[in-house]
């Protein structure tokens, strides 16, 4: 006589991410793919700046001095050095953000926000922060904001702590 076995999920099998937490992962890549493409697209046809753009003006303008190590707005902004250092030389020619010289490190360099680049991103914030509420935060109520940052923080540390991101 054979053995039938009832097909399973790979889920139910031993040593498989059990289907709730699976869920979870899919729904976070699929929101997180989804909101970005609508916040870009909101940047882009209403003010003309790409979100990438918008990310590196708003980590130099919260930074000390709105400078940073190229190394250091890299990993802020999770771009390669090379990716980085095409985006910024696009946005130096727009006038956004100049480099200069680390006066402690003759190798390092400094990505500086410029006034035009803080006029930009005074500008242009309004409508990234009024896309991020009406596309993410609004959809949340504190609670649940609060237990999604706590468990986005965790999962984001642990991936920086391996060396991931």
């Amino acid at each position: 006589m054979s053995t039938s076995t009832a097909a399973t999920s790979p889920t139910d099998r031993p040593g498989r991410i059990p289907a709730e937490r699976l869920a979870a992962w899919r729904a976070f890549l699929e929101a997180h793919a989804r909101v970005t493409e609508v916040l870009a697209r909101e940047l882009r046809d209403e003010v003309d700046l790409p979100l990438a753009w918008y990310d590196v003006l708003v980590h130099l303008q919260e930074a000390d001095d709105q400078r940073l190590r190229m190394q250091e707005l890299a990993e802020a902004v999770l771009l390669s050095k090379s990716g980085l250092t095409r985006l910024v030389d696009r946005m130096e020619s727009e006038g956004l953000v100049r480099r200069a010289a680390c006066p402690d490190d003759r190798r390092g360099t400094f990505a500086e926000l410029t006034e035009h680049g803080f006029a930009t991103l005074k500008a242009t914030a309004p409508t990234h922060l009024r896309g991020v509420d009406e596309h993410f935060t609004s959809l949340l109520d504190e609670d649940e904001a609060r237990v999604l940052a706590a468990a986005l923080q965790r999962i984001a540390e642990r991936a920086r702590d391996t060396g991931s991101a």
